[in-house]
Order: structure tokens, then C-alpha cells, then sequence
């Protein structure tokens, strides 16, 4: 019998080490989930100045192009037309402004993920050829 009771006092040990460590790692779970609520909440107001140093954001850039007239659009032939082409890199899209009669304006707004390609010709030097989704 006192094998048995030996036997008996060991798993109690056993259970109540097992409940202690429990315990421990509930503990040390919510330190944990603590500690990263605190920096994922310091997180937006402290990386900002630094990242502000180092990546300089990249302003809209405009130019003036004339838009180069493609086998399809023959029957569309008139004088060329003076376009202006915004380029946002930030924000992911390439505007296309033609300005018309009595100050009206008609463009086009493409974003980065209907661009396809961009093609730089090796005959002409300012000229670009862009490939879109369609």
C-alpha cells in the first residue's frame, strides 16, 4: 500500500508542477500580447521621422507630349495634338490630359497594374511606347 500512496503523491506532485507551469506560460502569454500591443500602438506616431529622412517622397511629374498616331487610328488623322502626361509614381497611375476647344478637358487615367510594358525607342530617343492591359 505504501507503494501505492508513494505512487499517488508522485502524480499529485506531478499535477500540481503541471498546474504551476501553466500558470507560468498564461503569464508569460500575456506579457507577451501586452508587450505587443504597446508597440504596435507606439508603432505609427515613432518610425515616421526616421523614414521621412531617408525615403523622400517623389513628387507628380508632368509633361508635355504629342501623342504618336498608330496604323488604327488613321481615319482619326488631323494635326497633331499636344497632350499632357502626369506620372504619379506614389499613387500607381499615369494620366493622359488633351486639352480641347473652350477649355475643356477629356483624359485618361491609367493605373501601374494596366501598364504592361514600356518600351524606349532605340531609333528616336524621346520616344516612348506603352503597352497597356487592353
Amino acid at each position: 500500500q505504501t507503494a501505492g500512496q508513494s505512487g499517488e503523491q508522485e502524480l499529485e506532485n506531478l499535477v500540481l508542477k503541471l498546474s504551476v507551469l501553466k500558470d507560468f506560460l498564461s503569464s508569460i502569454e500575456k506579457k507577451a500580447l501586452k508587450a505587443l500591443q504597446e508597440m504596435s500602438s507606439a508603432a505609427p506616431t515613432t518610425p515616421p521621422q526616421p523614414l521621412s529622412r531617408k525615403a523622400k517622397s517623389i513628387p507628380v511629374q508632368t509633361f508635355e507630349v504629342k501623342l504618336d498616331i498608330t496604323l488604327g487610328d488613321l481615319t482619326k488623322i488631323g494635326k497633331s495634338q499636344k497632350y499632357t502626361l502626369s506620372v504619379d509614381v506614389e499613387g500607381g497611375k499615369l494620366v493622359v490630359l488633351k486639352k480641347q476647344k473652350d477649355s475643356q478637358e477629356d483624359w485618361n487615367t491609367f493605373t501601374h497594374d494596366k501598364i504592361r510594358q514600356l518600351i524606349k525607342s532605340q531609333r528616336v530617343q524621346n520616344k516612348l511606347g506603352i503597352v497597356f492591359e487592353k
